[in-house]
């Protein structure tokens, strides 16, 4: 890329080539034809030598980012025609044109795989390295990208892979989300240690709760791939799109101070990287921590909103864990442990919404208590949604729950909005069919944003308040069935007399059938 010019391309309506409008609230989940291609695809690489579930996504990854690349520059190409202008912030220059997929797609294997392996896998790995002056100046994505191995063994492996990557197209957002999804649910330790992959259309819930303005600076100290920072970035692109690009400093905050990921994955940070950059954030704080064990004073109280989905299982030693969270509640639990740090990482005024187990709700140990007591008394614990065990399948049937919650270190709890979620618009087994006509988020992100009407609603409804003297009458059980009421019809049964008179009369008529049946058998 020439020095000093900026990956991003923007139209004139503030909106980016890696950015797609939402098209309403219905999730989509990945279609036949591309499941069978991405498996395709995953069984080739497999059998020609690349066997580690992880590594296979990497170079996947690597390969449409090569392709998105090429596909944002036609776009550029494209206005620039239209336009009659010159391309505004190409991705390649003119030495670089051959490194474009469309080009050396084209080529003989043995030519593409050097090419490839060569000169476009290393311009990939250097993009966004220099600024306008011609110095080097890492991206957060060149940061991660340093150690990037291409580990395609040979030449026809890489031009069969090619070939049939071409047919995706992944200028569609929900393509692109499904494709990372998928391949990401074939990762072999998947929902090993905790680590289960949030549905996407959960994710964006979420986001659509919290609701993100330009203000905010919004963290996810387990990022992963980034889902939740990029879910965020697209609410902001929708609805503050004028915001963000107003002007230079309005960009640069959006690109280098909004979205923060911590994670001790390496592979998952450069995966992470490449998402974000491929969905217009061109230089997010996302860095390698390991949240639980690191104190860093830098980030305390620095963030205005948390997305996270944090691991579940597991403890940790008390000696591998950061101090200042043990003063902030002594246990081992993982689960505990990170809601401990989102109170450390937020600001004061600063609001959260995080997945966790069922066990978080209702634990019954000091540290469980204690916890729960904080949020309510000394914070103030918004909602909770009570998720169906079936929303992290095939990977878990884990039951959780969406916390959202304010940080303000005095108080503030009134009343607690409680949802009981029944359907998320999948079936809740293994296969996960779509099943649009049977989802509770609409009604969930309505409700909420209207939550202060709901003191009138009955506890057999779906959702209602509580309040806190309650809560806190029942040893701040935060579980729903601990105040929804369930009403039981009664059910009316004949006398026990009338009931033995019917069997009588019935085994009167058996036996004279018995008999009738023995007389035709004579």
């Amino acid at each position: 890329m020439p020095d000093g010019v900026r990956f991003q391309v923007q139209f004139r309506d503030g909106t980016c080539p890696g950015q797609v409008q939402n098209k309403g609230n219905a999730a989509t989940m990945i279609n036949g034809e591309l499941k069978s291609k991405v498996d395709k695809v995953w069984l080739d690489i497999y059998t020609g030598g690349i066997s580690n579930p992880l590594t296979v996504i990497e170079q996947l990854t690597y390969l449409l980012f090569m392709k998105r690349l090429d596909e944002i520059h036609t776009l550029a190409e494209a206005k620039a025609a239209r336009l009659k202008k010159p391309i505004e912030n190409p991705v390649f220059g003119p030495k670089e044109d051959h490194l474009r997929w469309s080009r050396f797609k084209e080529t003989a294997p043995e030519t593409m795989f050097e090419t490839v392996k060569d000169e476009a896998f290393p311009f990939m790995k250097s993009l966004g390295t220099k600024n306008g002056k011609g110095d080097r100046e890492d991206s957060t994505y060149t940061h991660h990208m340093k150690d990037a191995i291409f580990m395609f063994p040979k030449a026809s492996l890489l031009a069969n892979v090619v070939d049939q990557l071409d047919g995706i197209n992944m200028a569609d957002k929900d393509t692109k989300g499904d494709l990372y999804e998928y391949m990401l649910g074939k990762i072999a330790s998947a929902g090993q240690n905790g680590q289960f992959r949030t549905p996407r259309h959960i994710i964006k819930l979420m986001t659509e709760m919290m609701a993100p303005t330009p203000k905010d600076v919004i963290c996810d100290p387990a990022c992963g791939t980034a889902g939740f920072l990029i879910a965020a970035s697209e609410y902001l692109q929708e609805h503050h799109s004028g915001a963000i690009y107003k002007d230079a400093a309005s960009r640069k905050k959006f690109n280098e101070g909004t979205f923060h990921g911590f994670d001790f994955d390496s592979t998952m940070l450069r995966i992470g990287s490449m998402n974000m950059l491929l969905h217009g954030v061109e230089n997010p704080d996302i860095r390698y921590k390991d949240s639980l064990a690191q104190t860093d004073t830098d980030d305390a109280e620095r963030y205005s909103l948390i997305l996270a989905n944090p691991p579940f299982a597991g403890s940790l030693d008390f000696e591998s864990t950061a101090k200042d969270l043990l003063q902030v509640v002594k246990t081992k639990k993982t689960e505990l442990l990170f809601l401990a740090l989102f109170l450390r990482l937020l600001q004061t005024g600063g609001r959260a919404a995080v997945i966790v187990p069922d066990g978080v709700l209702f634990g019954s140990s000091n540290a469980h208590k204690a916890l729960r007591k904080m949020l309510v008394e000394d914070q103030k614990l918004d909602g909770v949604v009570s998720m169906p065990s079936g929303v992290f399948k095939p990977y878990a049937g884990v039951s959780t729950a969406i916390l959202l919650f304010t940080k303000t270190n005095s108080g503030g709890t009134d009343h607690v909005w409680f949802y009981d979620m029944r359907a998320d618009g999948f079936s809740l087994d293994d296969k996960r069919t779509p099943q649009a006509d049977k989802s509770d988020l609409p009604d969930i992100l309505n409700r909420w944003q209207h939550r202060d009407k709901e003191i009138k609603r009955e506890r057999t409804d779906q959702s209602f308040l509580v309040p806190k003297d309650e809560i806190a009458g029942n040893d701040y059980d935060l579980s729903i069935n601990r105040y929804k009421e369930v009403v039981y019809e009664a059910v009316e049964y004949d006398p026990p007399k009338v009931i033995l008179k019917r069997l009588a009369k019935l085994e009167a008529e058996i036996a004279k059938g018995r008999e009738e049946l023995e007389g035709m058998l004579k």
